[in-house]
């Protein structure tokens, strides 16, 4: 099977929209969680804290018929894959069109303006701000769909809509599409736009935090943790064929070599130990490594009770106490859609600069996580060849993919 690695990589969050303004905040070891005002007014509501991006604007060259279809989720995933395209050196090459480049591409749902105004006619019995594009905003597939259609992409589109595996996902099956000679280039990655909606949703399960704290909040792994605090930002990774990309002289920041993904086939909001650590298994025996050969893990790490429990348990069944282990949510929330693809991203970057984040807000491990290597205090230094970026998602979906130094 052929070879995959990484030529362009781009995103939008929080910490900043390029790797120096990213790596900066997290060397200062500050999250980007804040008080959000405008969520007082939903009664019953108990978490009052984000993590939005809150200096995006669409580009001024984006017109209104590319943009009429979009959403904020959307446009936050059109201009991450511009970007990264751009920096493939493949913005406006002729492949992206052929055919032979595909999407894959996922967020938890479309843009929520657009499903509140299906709602209002379902509550009023009127049409109201319903057009032709108020379904193309809301549908799940919204981000995969708006990138095919921005750049003109011919080859397959495969939409990741699995909550918070769909960046991973959409990287995974990018990879397998590749891999199996179903195209040389893939546009892959996930994005999420913050909504009170998916807050409620996790407050409902007691899973969102209520600390009055910003800075101290979320706090994954930690004994004192109260639950995830929700963010959003887009990412886009730009797969190719190795042999392609070698030949015309592209950037390669790392080669992809291990996907795993599986269904816990229980619970539909219980995490599972058991089916988290066979998915770990899964990428590393596509990746033909032994544990041994992975040097840091990216953890999905949410802050919520039963989740880092089980997570840590899964981790140190494969990995042992050995690895070092760090999550970006910490920083950024919970990016939901766009966090596998954020977090595999900062984890490359992390591989080739041989330095890693911290947890932020981890002062005591919770005694029944894991004793893992919690990466704490000031970045670490580290030298590896590979990488492993871990995903967890309702309906019990769980993801991991492999990251290796490209020679």
């Amino acid at each position: 099977m052929r070879r995959v690695v990484v030529t362009g990589m781009a995103g939008i969050s929080g910490l900043g929209h390029d790797w120096p303004s990213i790596l900066a905040r997290l060397e200062a070891q500050r999250n980007i969680v804040r008080r959000m005002p405008d969520w007082a007014v939903y009664e019953g509501l108990h978490c009052q804290l984000g993590a939005p991006v809150t200096d995006f604007e669409p580009p001024a060259h984006y017109t209104r018929k590319q943009t009429r279809s979009m959403g904020r989720v959307a446009l936050m995933a059109v201009r991450a894959s511009e970007r990264a395209l751009d920096d493939a050196g493949l913005l406006g090459d002729p492949v992206v069109a052929s055919g032979r480049t595909g999407v894959a591409y996922g967020s938890s749902v479309g843009s929520t303006p657009a499903i509140a105004d299906f709602g209002y006619m379902l509550l009023k019995h009127k049409i109201g701000a319903l057009n032709a594009n108020t379904y193309l905003k809301m549908m799940g597939h919204t981000t995969a769909v708006n990138v095919a259609l921005f750049f003109q992409v011919q080859g397959r589109v495969i939409p990741a809509v699995s909550a918070c595996t769909s960046g991973s996902q959409a990287i995974g099956f990018a990879y397998e599409a590749i891999q199996n000679g179903r195209q040389e280039v893939m546009i892959a990655g996930g994005a999420e736009e913050l909504c009170p909606t998916e807050v409620a949703v996790f407050d409902t399960l007691y899973a969102a935090s209520t600390r009055d704290c910003p800075e101290a909040t979320p706090r994954p792994f930690d004994a004192e943790r109260d639950g995830l605090v929700l963010g959003e930002g887009a990412c886009t990774l730009v797969l190719e064929e190795r042999e392609r990309a070698l030949a015309r002289g592209a950037p390669i920041y790392a080669e992809v070599i291990g996907f795993g993904t599986n269904s816990d086939g229980s619970h539909v909001t219980q995490p599972s130990r058991a089916t988290m650590r066979v998915a770990m298994e899964l990428a590393l025996a596509d990746a033909d490594l032994p544990p041994e050969a992975i040097g840091y893990v990216s953890a999905h790490g949410t802050g919520t009770r039963h989740g880092d429990v089980a997570e840590s348990w899964a981790t140190c069944d494969v990995y042992g106490d050995r690895v070092p282990v760090s999550t970006l949510k910490s920083y950024t929330g919970h990016t939901l859609g766009a966090c596998g693809a954020l977090e595999a991203w900062v984890a490359i970057e992390m591989m080739r600069g041989g330095v890693f984040h911290p947890n932020l807000n981890l002062t005591a491990v919770d005694p029944e996580c894991a004793p893992l290597n919690y990466i704490v205090g000031d970045m670490r230094p580290i030298g590896c060849e590979a990488v492993a970026s871990h995903n967890f998602a309702f309906g019990g979906i769980n993801t991991a993919l492999i990251f290796r130094r490209h020679d």
